[in-house]
C-alpha cells in the first residue's frame, strides 16, 4: 500500500476539502478505548472535513474510509468495487488477511468475500431461510424463546443482560432458522465468535485465537457430517444448513464454499444481533424519556401486538435504534482492481476501502439534527443493514429478533434501569475491541421486578 496522502481532486462533487481540517491525523486512528466508546465526534469531523480518509486500524493495515450518506451509499453500490480477497494487494494480504492457514482459505470464501456472478448464485441459496413471510410465521416461537430467557432472570433485583439474554436469544432463533440440531446447537461454544476479532501473529492473545479457530472448524466438520446423514429433503424448507450440504454434493458449492456459509451463519448471524440488543439497552439506558414511552407503549399482554397503544412505535423505534448506534459499524473490504477514483480522492489498487456505516447513519445532510434520538423520524433510510447486492440477506429476521427482544425487556422487566448510579453504570461499560463491531460483553442492569 502506498503511504501518499491523495488529496480531492478539484470539483469533488460531495463539495469538501479534505485540506480543511488540518486537526485529523493522517492516517486516522480507528481504534482505543475512548473510540471504540464513542466514534460519533471523530466522524463528525470527518464527514465535516470530506468523504475519503486514510485510516488505522490496530493490524498496522491502512484503509481508506467513507463517512457520509450519499458517498456510503454510492460507494455500496459500486460496480468497480470487489469483495474478493484475491483483489487485495501483497501489504493488505501481509496485514489485513490475519486469520491463519489453512483456515483462511477454508473458512473466508463466504458471501461477504464473493462478487457476482459466484456471490449471486451462493445468495440465492440462502434467502428462502430469511425471506420475511417465514420470518413473520415464526414470530411466536421467537416469543416464546424470548420469554423463556427472561423467566430464568432473577425475580428482583438485576442481571447482566449480555450473560442473562443477549449472549442467547440471537442463537436460539438462529438454530430454529437454519435447522442446527439441539444436540449440536448446546455444543457451540460462544466463545468461537471471537474469532470474527482476529489478533496479529505477534498478539499473547495469538494461541487462544487459533484455539478457537480449531475448534470452530471442528465444530463445523461435526454439523455438515450430521446434516450429510440426516437431511430430508422433505423438510428442506426447515433446514437451510441441510440445503447447503445437499448442494455441495451436487457440485454447486465447493467444501470450502460449504464451510465458509456455515462459518457466516453461525458467527456473522448471532454476533451482531447480540451486540445490537446491547447497543440498543444502552441508548435508551441513556434517553430514559424514550425508554419510558417505548416501556409505556408496548405494556399489557407482550405477546398481543393489537393490545399496543402504538402498533408502530416499537418498529419505528427500532429502525432508529439501528440508525443511531448500529452494531455493524464498518463494512468488511472492498478493493479497486486497478488505481482509481475515490470521490476525488485516487485509491491505489489492492488498497481496501471501507464504509462506516455508523458514521452515514449520523449524517445531518441525510437526516436532520441526526445525533438526536427521534422515535418518529420519517423517512429513515439508515444504512444499518448495508445497501446495494451485499445487503445483509438476514435483514428481516434481525428486525423481528430485535421488536421482540426489545420489547419483552421492557415490559417483563418494569423499572430496567443501569445498575448503580446511572452515570457511572454507563460510562464504566467495556466495548469490544472488535474493528467493525460495536457492543459490550456485559451490561449489568437493575429492575423492580420479573414479571
Amino acid at each position: 500500500m502506498t503511504d501518499t496522502v491523495h488529496q480531492p481532486a478539484a470539483g469533488c462533487p460531495f463539495g469538501h476539502d479534505q485540506q480543511a481540517d488540518t486537526a485529523l491525523p493522517d492516517p486516522v486512528k480507528l481504534y482505543g478505548p475512548e473510540y471504540k466508546s464513542d466514534p460519533y465526534p471523530l466522524y463528525r469531523r470527518m464527514r465535516e472535513a470530506g468523504p475519503v480518509h486514510r485510516v488505522e486500524f490496530p493490524s498496522g493495515i491502512h484503509a481508506w474510509l467513507v463517512t457520509g450518506y450519499r458517498a456510503a451509499h454510492a460507494t455500496l453500490n459500486d460496480t468497480r468495487l470487489g469483495k474478493n480477497h484475491a483483489l487485495g494487494n501483497a501489504n493488505w494480504r501481509r496485514l489485513a488477511s490475519i486469520m491463519p492457514e489453512p483456515q483462511h482459505s477454508q473458512l473466508q470464501v463466504h458471501l461477504l468475500h464473493q462478487d457476482p456472478p459466484k456471490h449471486t448464485a451462493m445468495r440465492r441459496l440462502v434467502l428462502d431461510a430469511f425471506a420475511p413471510r417465514r420470518v413473520e410465521a415464526l414470530r411466536p416461537r421467537l416469543q416464546e424463546l424470548a420469554d423463556a430467557l427472561v423467566d430464568d432472570l432473577l425475580a428482583t433485583g438485576g442481571a447482566d443482560l449480555v450473560a442473562g439474554f443477549a449472549a442467547h436469544f440471537p442463537f436460539r432463533v438462529l438454530a430454529e432458522v437454519i435447522g442446527l440440531p439441539a444436540e449440536l446447537a448446546v455444543r457451540f461454544d460462544r466463545d468461537w465468535g471471537k474469532v470474527v476479532q482476529p489478533v496479529g501473529p505477534l498478539d499473547p492473545g495469538r494461541a487462544a485465537y487459533e484455539g478457537r479457530l480449531r475448534g470452530l472448524q471442528t465444530y463445523i466438520a461435526d454439523v455438515v457430517a450430521h446434516k450429510r446423514a440426516h437431511y430430508d429433503p422433505a423438510r428442506a424448507e426447515d433446514d437451510l444448513l441441510g440445503r447447503l450440504v445437499a448442494a455441495c454434493d451436487a457440485g454447486e458449492l465447493s467444501r470450502e464454499e460449504l464451510d465458509s456459509m456455515v462459518f457466516q451463519l453461525l458467527v456473522a448471524g448471532q454476533e451482531p444481533v447480540t451486540n445490537q440488543i446491547t447497543t440498543m439497552l444502552i441508548t435508551l439506558l441513556r434517553h430514559p424519556d424514550h425508554l419510558a414511552r417505548l416501556r409505556d407503549g408496548t405494556t399489557g399482554d407482550h405477546t398481543d401486538g393489537d393490545r399496543m397503544e402504538d402498533p408502530g412505535l416499537l418498529a419505528r423505534a427500532v429502525e432508529e435504534l439501528l440508525r443511531h448506534d448500529a452494531a455493524f459499524e464498518l463494512t468488511t473490504w472492498r478493493f479497486f482492481a486497478e488505481d482509481s477514483d475515490l470521490f476525488g480522492t485516487t485509491v491505489p489498487a489492492g488498497d481496501s476501502v471501507i464504509v462506516s456505516l455508523c458514521a452515514a447513519n449520523r449524517d445531518d445532510e441525510q437526516f436532520p439534527d441526526a445525533d438526536r434520538l427521534d422515535f418518529d423520524r420519517t423517512p429513515n433510510a439508515h444504512l444499518a443493514f448495508g445497501h446495494g447486492i451485499h445487503y445483509c440477506p438476514g435483514a428481516a429476521l434481525a428486525r423481528a429478533e430485535l421488536q421482540i427482544a426489545i420489547g419483552t425487556l421492557l415490559s417483563r422487566l418494569p423499572g430496567l434501569r443501569p445498575a448503580g448510579a446511572e452515570a457511572a453504570g454507563l460510562d464504566a461499560l467495556t466495548w469490544i475491541p472488535a474493528v467493525l463491531a460495536r457492543g459490550v460483553n456485559k451490561l449489568p442492569v437493575a429492575y423492580d421486578r420479573r414479571v
